[in-house]
């Protein structure tokens, strides 16, 4: 199997984990959101981007450091996995200390206090799972993490449903994520002792050390973007209440449903992208441009064709209560074509070993994030908190795409997004149409329309070259052959 077929494989695998894991998640969040309202949804929404930002202590970036080295280097295994292991498990109690802190701090509702303990000890649950599930990883084999996906996806439901069926209270929906959470982790590490390895738990301060050293700008740039991320959630719960956190938090849902997509290709790619690195850097340069080419003709019209089907996309998951959620969609939804090649772009920084420069980027970004939100949220609430989400990631994807083009290739933006933007026009004129024309005409039938007349498009502007047909062909053989 040829590099290319391996990525198809890889991303195809994780790719229909995801779908079946967002088709789950669709039904047991929209369940919750609608049972809960947008009061107790905007608690467990806060309560999920607190421990979100607490619980990146917890993994340091050790998890992207160890799916990298062991990617090159499989005998590492063994002891990277035990050793980062105990780190993490020496981290969380820092975690957990830390947690309580800002909670006698600045939550002052039993209720909420209760669930952001709960839940922040769910999420670190997740981050020791990561540990594990690096080795499928650095070995390619997503199969497995795949089944791990799907897996929490089923449990999550079925859990969810349940405390639902019994009337819990919000208590119990916190729990939920504490026990599947648990569960994907005894999962994980029973994968890693079958099918990879057996971890050495051992105290190598040595290795520890080096570790850390090696890890800690990805630890940073991680912690500044995810608090960039997930900080507005927060402190519109501060600021709003959590009425407007529970509105904005479910189109922000859709708009993190929709991250599965670069970070599926991602999660494929670093591993090929660090064995790239040393063995050509011409591969290297060519997979980084094919991967931000067609992650910018998959992100662009989504953007578009949510725009213009804001309405009929809220009306459908949520209830009537959730209708003010429409405009920050069409807000929010801008972010998602600058994180899909924001993703690609990540991905090749750490395999070029230039995790180090992105720290300043992340933490430039995340006072942006900050100070622009203390302005606007106060004035514009949830509408302001979108703006500022989408102002974030193109100041992150305009540093991002500088540093690449520095140290590996720079890309003619114009020359790959010109097409995809003509594309999309020329879909929204259809969308438009068909909705002026068809008075009542089904979501699902414009959404298969406007794909289609997109496509076909690209291909009368001949958006796809010799080589892109090559790999379509390299990826249809693979299937072929099975």
């Amino acid at each position: 199997m040829n590099t290319t077929q391996k990525i198809a494989k890889n991303t195809s695998l994780l790719l229909i984990s995801q779908v079946l894991s967002f088709l789950l998640a669709f039904f047991y969040t929209l369940n919750y959101a609608n049972y809960l309202g947008a009061a107790g949804f905007g608690i467990i929404s806060a309560a999920l981007a607190l421990a979100g930002i607490l619980t990146i202590f917890t993994d340091l970036g050790l998890t992207t450091l160890t799916v990298r080295e062991v990617a090159r280097d499989k005998s590492l295994a063994s002891k990277y996995i035990g050793n980062i292991t105990i780190i993490k498990l020496i981290f969380s109690i820092v975690t957990l200390i830390a947690t309580f802190i800002i909670v006698q701090l600045f939550v002052h509702d039993q209720q909420s206090s209760t669930v952001i303990y709960i839940i922040t000890t769910a999420l670190i649950f997740g981050v020791i799972s990561g540990t594990f599930s690096a080795a499928f990883q650095a070995y390619q084999k997503m199969e497995y993490q795949s089944i791990a996906t799907v897996l929490y996806s089923i449990l999550m439901f079925a859990g969810i449903y349940i405390a639902i069926y019994y009337n819990s209270n919000i208590l119990a929906f916190a729990m939920v994520f504490l026990i599947i959470n648990f569960l994907i982790l005894l999962f994980n590490i029973a994968i890693c002792l079958w099918k990879f390895v057996v971890p050495r738990f051992e105290l190598d301060l040595k290795l520890w050390k080096s570790l850390i050293i090696e890890s800690y700008p990805l630890a940073v740039s991680s912690i500044f973007a995810v608090i960039a991320f997930k900080i507005d959630t927060i402190m519109l719960s501060f600021l709003a209440g959590d009425v407007s956190t529970g509105l904005y938090s479910a189109a922000y849902k859709l708009l993190e449903a929709l991250m599965f997509i670069p970070s599926v290709y991602a999660t494929a790619i670093l591993p090929v992208f660090s064995k790239f690195h040393i063995d050509s850097r011409e591969s290297l340069q060519f997979s980084y441009y094919k991967s931000f080419k067609y992650l910018s003709m998959l992100g662009i019209p989504i953007a578009v064709g949510t725009t213009l089907l804001a309405n009929e996309i809220i009306l459908l998951l949520f209830q009537s209560g959730y209708i003010q959620a429409i405009p920050i969609l069409q807000i929010l939804i801008w972010a998602i074509p600058i994180i899909f090649v924001s993703y690609v772009i990540g991905a090749s920084i750490i395999s070029i070993n230039r995790q180090h420069e992105t720290m300043r980027i992340s933490f430039i970004c995340m006072l942006l994030n900050v100070i622009l939100n203390l302005i606007f949220i106060p004035k514009y609430g949830y509408i302001g908190a979108a703006v500022v989400t989408v102002i974030t990631e193109l100041s992150l994807f305009l540093f991002y795409y500088h540093l690449i083009s520095k140290y590996l290739c720079k890309i003619k933006l114009r020359k790959v997004l010109l097409k995809p933007i003509i594309a999309s026009f020329i879909m929204a004129l259809s969308i438009i149409l068909i909705k002026t024309i068809m008075v009542k005409v089904n979501l699902w039938v414009i959404i298969i329309i406007a794909t289609i007349t997109y496509f076909a498009v690209l291909i009368l502007l001949k958006s796809f070259t010799k080589s892109d047909k090559e790999i379509f062909k390299d990826i249809r053989g693979k299937y072929m052959d099975k």
